[in-house]
Formats: C-alpha cells, sequence, structure tokens
C-alpha cells in the first residue's frame, strides 16, 4: 500500500467570499505583522508595518542576548521582525487550507462573525469606530486585537484567541527566517530512513448504485487503540473479522506529515464548544496509537480499585494485571532503551533536586530505542509499535480483512424492539493514486454480521449508538478530556526540542492533590514549531515574533489533569461532533499547581526565562546564577504568587486536550453507563462498544495501555463464549 494521503483541498467554497478573506487576513496580519523603526525605509506601505522606535528594538533585542547565548546579529533580528506574512503565499494557503478543514458549522459560524465586522454597527461594536476593521490602520487593529484579549464580554477572547492560534499556526509553517533562526528543517526528517511499509490488502469497490453487500462474523469500527487489538484476538480465534475505518493509511516513507496536511491523521477543527480547549484526535488507519507519543502506562491501582469500587471488580483482579502485561510485551514496552533528550532531563533531575516523585516513562518501541521528535504527525522510523505497525498486521495474518475510508451512519437491527444487531452499513470513498483528494469513488456499503465492535473513539462511539436509535441518555455524557495548561522554559544552550523521544519522563508528585486521585502530571510536551509557537503568550506583536526567534532553546511542558468533572459529546447537523466542556474551576486549580511546579523545576535546573501559558501572567527573566538560585528566591517567589493566584479562566486562557474517554463509560447498570463489564451495550444484542469511551472515569495517564487491556477483556469475553 503506498498511497499517499493529503489534506483537503477546499478552502472553504460556497462559505467565504473575498470580503471574509479580506477581513480575515487584515486581522491576522495585526497579529503578526511585519515590525519596523518608525524611521526606517519601507518595501511596502507604511500602513502595511507596525512601528516602533530605535529604543524599543534595542531593548528588545537585549531581551534575547540576556536569555540565549548565540542570539542573532542585530541585521538579522531586524531583518526577521520586517518579515510580514500575509506577503508570503505559503502562509495565505496555509490559511485558507486551514478554514478549508474545519466543520462546515464553523465555517459559517466564523462567516457571519466576519459579515458582522462589516457591518456599520459590527464596526463600532468591534473596532469602536465606523470604520471596518480592515480598513483601520495596522496598528489600530493590533491595539484592537490586545483589547479583546481582556474584554469583559467572553465571545471577545475568544476570537482573539482563534485569530492568534490561526495567525501563529500559519506563521510559524511559513516564515523561512524563522526557521533559519531557529535552526530547524523538516526536510532533514523526511530525508531519514523510512521503516517498513506494511502491506495492508485493503478491500476496494467500483461506483455502483446499489450498495456493497459483505458477509463477516465480526465487524470492527475503528482501527486504533481498541479495535486493533479485539480484531488480532479474534482473528485468531478463527472467526472471520472485518476492520473498517473512515481514516486512511499512510506509509513511513510518507511521515511525518507536514502540519498543513494534519488532516490526514487528526481529526480536523476540533475544539470544545466555548473554544477554550483544542482537542488533538487521531482519525487515522491505526487511530490514536499512531500520533500519540509512545508513553505507555499502565492504569495505576488507586484508579484501578476506583473503578472496582463502582461494582466493576474486574479491574483489581491478577486476570486485568496479565492482560496489562499482555499487551505491553506484544508491543516491547520497555524503559532500558530510553535516551533522555534535554526536557526529558530537565525533569528528571528537577524533580529529583526538589525531592519530588518522578520516573522514566515506558515507551512501546519494540524494545529499541526511539528518538523520534515527529512521532505526533507518524512515525517514520516505525519503531513506534502502534496499531498499524503491530496489531492489525498480526490481524491480517491472521484473516483479519480490512476497509480504509469507510464512514460507518448506523448499526443495523433485525429487531428494533429486542435492538438485535444484524451489522452495519455506510459510505466508502477511494483514495486517488496520490491522495484522498479529487474524484474519488462513493459507494453505499453494507456489513452483515454477527458481532459488531464499535470502537470509534470517545467523540464518534457516542454518535454512532445515537445515529443507530439507541436511547440512554448516558450516551455522550461523562467525556472526561485531562484538560492540559501548557509551560515553556527559555535554555542558554540550544535544547532542539524537535530532536530525540517526545515523552520519556513523567512526575506524579501532584497526582493527588484532593486525596481521591484527581491532581496533575507533569511531562514534557512536542517540541515541534507549530506547537511551541502555539501555546507561546502572545501579548503584543513585538513581544511574540521575539520570544518566538528563542525557539531553538524553549524546552515545552505540560501540566495534565486527572479531571473530575466532564463534559458531553452530540452531534451537529453535519454529523461532527460538539464537545461541551469547560474545565471546571476544581480541575483548573490543580493545572495551576501543575504549572507552579514545572516554573520551580526549570528556575532550579537553570533556565534563562519562565513563559506560562497565561494570558494574564508576563515571563519571568531569570537572571541569577542557576548555581546560586533557590525557591525562596524573593523575585522569583513574587512572580510565582502572581502564577498561582491565577484561575485560568476559559474565557482567556487556552487549554489543550489529547485523551478523551467516558462519554459510553461501563457500568453495573444501564441507568449509570452505556456497557457492561465485558463491553457490551446496554439493552442491546451483538452490540459491543471497545475503546476509551468506556473508561468508568479518567484514567489519569495515557489511555492506551488501558484501552488495550480492557480491549482484551472485551475481545477475550466473545472468544471465550463462541468456545
Amino acid at each position: 500500500m503506498s498511497g499517499q494521503v493529503t489534506s483537503s483541498q477546499s478552502v472553504a467554497k460556497g462559505v467565504f467570499n473575498e470580503s471574509h478573506w479580506r477581513m480575515l487576513f487584515a486581522l491576522l496580519d495585526a497579529a503578526i505583522p511585519s515590525i519596523s523603526l518608525d524611521n526606517a525605509p519601507t518595501q511596502g506601505s507604511v500602513g502595511d508595518q507596525l512601528t516602533i522606535s530605535q529604543e524599543e528594538l534595542l531593548l528588545a533585542h537585549q531581551n534575547i542576548q540576556a536569555t540565549v547565548h548565540d542570539s542573532p546579529s542585530m541585521a538579522s533580528y531586524h531583518q526577521y521582525l520586517a518579515s510580514r506574512p500575509l506577503d508570503d503565499p505559503k502562509f495565505v494557503t496555509i490559511i485558507k487550507e486551514t478554514i478549508g478543514q474545519i466543520p462546515p458549522r464553523l465555517q459559517r459560524q466564523l462567516a457571519g462573525i466576519l459579515d458582522f465586522m462589516t457591518t456599520r454597527i459590527g464596526s463600532v461594536i468591534c473596532g469602536y469606530s465606523l470604520t471596518p476593521l480592515d480598513q483601520t490602520s495596522l496598528q489600530r487593529r493590533h491595539d484592537i486585537l490586545q483589547s479583546w484579549q481582556n474584554a469583559w464580554l467572553p465571545l471577545w477572547p475568544a476570537l482573539s484567541r482563534s485569530f492568534l492560534a490561526m495567525a501563529k499556526i500559519g506563521w510559524s509553517q511559513s516564515d523561512q527566517l524563522f526557521a533559519k533562526l531557529g535552526n530547524y528543517d523538516i526536510g532533514n526528517i523526511m530525508n531519514g530512513p523510512a521503516g517498513q511499509t506494511m502491506n495492508f490488502d485493503f478491500l476496494e469497490f467500483d461506483s455502483q448504485e446499489e450498495p456493497c453487500l459483505l458477509e463477516t462474523d465480526v465487524v470492527i469500527i475503528g482501527s486504533g487503540c481498541g479495535g486493533s487489538v479485539c480484531a488480532k484476538i479474534i482473528a485468531e480465534a478463527g472467526q472471520q473479522v472485518l476492520v473498517v475505518d473512515k481514516g486512511y493509511y499512510t506509509p513511513p516513507s510518507l511521515l511525518p506529515v507536514p502540519v498543513d496536511r494534519s488532516s490526514v491523521l487528526y481529526e480536523a477543527g476540533l475544539q470544545s464548544d466555548d473554544g477554550a480547549t483544542t482537542i488533538l484526535a487521531g482519525s487515522c488507519w491505526g487511530g490514536g496509537g499512531t500520533v500519540n507519543w509512545s508513553a505507555s502506562l499502565e492504569t495505576q491501582d488507586f484508579v484501578r480499585q476506583e473503578w472496582a469500587n463502582k461494582g466493576l471488580h474486574f479491574f483489581t483482579t491478577a486476570d486485568y494485571q496479565q492482560r496489562l502485561n499482555r499487551v505491553c510485551d506484544f508491543m516491547g514496552v520497555n524503559t532500558a532503551y530510553i535516551q533522555h533528550n534535554h526536557r526529558n532531563r530537565i525533569l528528571l533531575d528537577g524533580a529529583q533536586k526538589l525531592g519530588w516523585q518522578a520516573k522514566p516513562c515506558p515507551q512501546n518501541s519494540g524494545n529499541t530505542e526511539h528518538s523520534c521528535g515527529h512521532c505526533t504527525f507518524g512515525c517514520r522510523s516505525a519503531e513506534k509499535q502502534g496499531p498499524a505497525v503491530s496489531w492489525l498486521p498480526a490481524a491480517q495474518k491472521a484473516g483479519a480483512r480490512f476497509i480504509e475510508g469507510l464512514d460507518i451512519s448506523q448499526i443495523l437491527f433485525e429487531n428494533e424492539l429486542a435492538k438485535t444487531a444484524t451489522g452495519v452499513k455506510g459510505i466508502w470513498t477511494s483514495r486517488t493514486v496520490d491522495s484522498i483528494s479529487g474524484e474519488r469513488v462513493r459507494r453505499r456499503i453494507q456489513i452483515n454480521a454477527k458481532k459488531v465492535i464499535v470502537a470509534c473513539g470517545a467523540l464518534h462511539s457516542p454518535l454512532l449508538l445515537m445515529r443507530s436509535g439507541l436511547k440512554n441518555p448516558q450516551i455522550g455524557k461523562n467525556l472526561y478530556m485531562h484538560p492540559t495548561g501548557n509551560f515553556g522554559a527559555v535554555f542558554n544552550d540550544v535544547v532542539g526540542s524537535w530532536k530525540g523521544s517526545i515523552l520519556t519522563s513523567v512526575v506524579s508528585e501532584f497526582e493527588n492533590l484532593d486525596g481521591k486521585g484527581h491532581g496533575v502530571k507533569i511531562v514534557a510536551s512536542a517540541g515541534l514549531p507549530h506547537m511551541t509557537t502555539f501555546t507561546l503568550p502572545w501579548h503584543n506583536a513585538l513581544q511574540y515574533k521575539t520570544d518566538a526567534i528563542k525557539y531553538s532553546h524553549i524546552n515545552s511542558f505540560c501540566a495534565i489533569a486527572r479531571d473530575r468533572d466532564t463534559g458531553s459529546v452530540s452531534s451537529d447537523p453535519d454529523g461532527r461532533p460538539i464537545i461541551k466542556y469547560t474545565p471546571s474551576r476544581f480541575d483548573r486549580i490543580h493545572i495551576v499547581s501543575g504549572l507552579v511546579a514545572i516554573a520551580k523545576i526549570c528556575y532550579v535546573q537553570g533556565a534563562t526565562e519562565l513563559f506560562p501559558c497565561v494570558m494574564n501572567v508576563p515571563s519571568f527573566k531569570c537572571r541569577k546564577a542557576r548555581e546560586k538560585r533557590t525557591l525562596e528566591d524573593q523575585e522569583f517567589v513574587q512572580w510565582l504568587a502572581r502564577l498561582e493566584r491565577e484561575d485560568l479562566n476559559p474565557a482567556k486562557d487556552t487549554f489543550t486536550c489529547a485523551h478523551q474517554m467516558g462519554s459510553c463509560r461501563m457500568s453495573t447498570s444501564p441507568t449509570d453507563g452505556v456497557v457492561d463489564d465485558c463491553g457490551k451495550v446496554w439493552g442491546t444484542t451483538n452490540v459491543y462498544v471497545a475503546d476509551a469511551s468506556v473508561f468508568p472515569t479518567a484514567s489519569g495517564v495515557n489511555p492506551m495501555i488501558t484501552t488495550m487491556a480492557i480491549a482484551d477483556r472485551i475481545a477475550g469475553s466473545l472468544v471465550a463464549f463462541w468456545r
């Protein structure tokens, strides 16, 4: 299988017109503009540049010199500031493709807001003037973006956050001077050796009006961490298995994918309905296991006991531990071959210095070293033993069949009253030779099956159950997200945060802040340019561009909360998930505790500047020599107190989420959940769910190993039934 999957070529046709684009780019231009001296000659019109004084330029350059040892020359820095993203066709293309990838519902909402901004009343409300924003000066637009950040009405901070995020991500991918001064070159990664392409024998179909009918014993919807494990176990037991996924396989030779084609691997445009939480969810062959960071942590004892206390006694048995061991052994999970990079070493050494609990994080690397900093966009070496490298090839060897590009719309029932499942139906979409764009074959598919296993993930499994007519009010509720706060730290030496393994250490000192197992874990974050610049705070354009130029010296960290409080997921008219989730104050306080802990670790480990991703907290510049620092240093204590007081306002601050759980939770009765302790959906016959949506509560760790062990249990119960 060698076909490349590319992102949608849609640029919001039929939704965005020239007026929309003009207004949008006027705002993005203000977010990351060309900056020049007020007396310097300009290449474009004066209105295309933000002007600063000679003194401001010198102070900003001195800021860089004080925090990194290889600061750019004044000439290079000035040239970098003067570059204008809007003059770069690549930036414009990335923004248009980004808009084209977000759900139609959100496209229409954004277009409506941009329309409103062009009206007289909209101009007054948005920009305090009768002149539309796209016709005002760059300085005026820049000042308005700043004012929106602290506006009392939640709409304005949310809009500011959205426009700034678009500008940051588009700019970090397109600005050549940023890449040059940051010493980052994706070409070096893509020229490295690629791992083995898995020769998946995907079923394909011709174009006909009537649906294609297929037969199998078990159909599994989803090829991720749950579905792939079920496929291997059931196929090896001699049953006919058909695994289907709406995503497509991308071979290692085409990985990692560029950021502007991230919809190849991820569900595009996902965020909570309040805009506060940016959500990453795998949507490809292999699911989240294709894009995760190799962290392979088992379900912790206190979580297992919590689940057992809910009547799910299986989780505290030796049998469950054996299943955890089995899935880890199959993927070669280990700590023996880890080579910690700079930021992971910072966490381990800093925690040890402070007397805090920390440990290496096991990796599913097949008992070998795996130093891939780009795995969040696919593992080029194929060393990471995700589903597409391990479980699915083994399932195919045992006789399982596969279909990529099949979006299942409904589970079919023979008896509506008894809800006895007989199969599924959906729409298959082919890929072209080189992409999944352009003209493609579509065909209705019906699969008749004795058992249906739903493994679409916590955002889509409940939607499929709802579309299939199931009415249990618990479906889609109890959604846990592991809300995450982000933190950046500058170090004097080049740290090259895109190099080495992403997440090989975990600080667990603060995992039980309430005495009931809720708290935060501190881990290293992926250090790719767009991820670092996305979480970098924007207070004004000069500050942001100045801080971003330190990229090669920035380590990124995150505080991941085991959330106590939940949200829900439902469907929009287009079938896309609507995620109602706002981190509660209870959980936000824990995230702040994690950010404070990261600050302390980085301070004692010699960071020269600290960047919490918190709007109202400025960076802290650490001027004292590392060997003379203590946590009692007055300036640091004063700054830390300011961070500790923060509430992380969801209307203004940004959270991220890469784990979704609980929306079809396991329970002892249908009044409290969606499936029983063997994954069977309450009130149905032949329907099972086997993914992270069945978690009774948040796992508190990366859900991969827990999902696989539960899938092992569910598949094993079916095999035992057939025997």
